[in-house]
């Protein structure tokens, strides 16, 4: 798990199947300064964390299959909570 900041929302014409119906988004990590820190994410949103907010992301890969309920899903990422106020 790490703190990301939201740096904008993924458009595809092609996907799994599995991502069908959910929202990706480009999660930036950030350490507890705010500053970047590591190379951006692409993680599912099932929450509507907005553009520039900072977000809890899960890397749980298993976890993340049980939420699109598909167990052959290349899906690792997804935020699991929204911090507020951003740090």
């Amino acid at each position: 798990m790490f703190i990301a900041r939201i740096d904008g929302t993924v458009v595809s014409t092609l996907h799994h199947p599995s991502l069908t119906g959910f929202r990706a988004v480009i999660c930036q990590p950030i350490d507890e300064s705010g500053r970047e820190s590591g190379d951006p994410v692409i993680a599912i949103d099932p929450l509507g964390a907005a553009l520039h907010q900072h977000a809890v992301v899960s890397t749980d890969g298993s976890a993340a299959r049980e939420l699109v309920k598909n167990l052959r899903s290349p899906l690792r990422n997804f935020v699991v909570g929204i911090v507020d106020p951003p740090l």
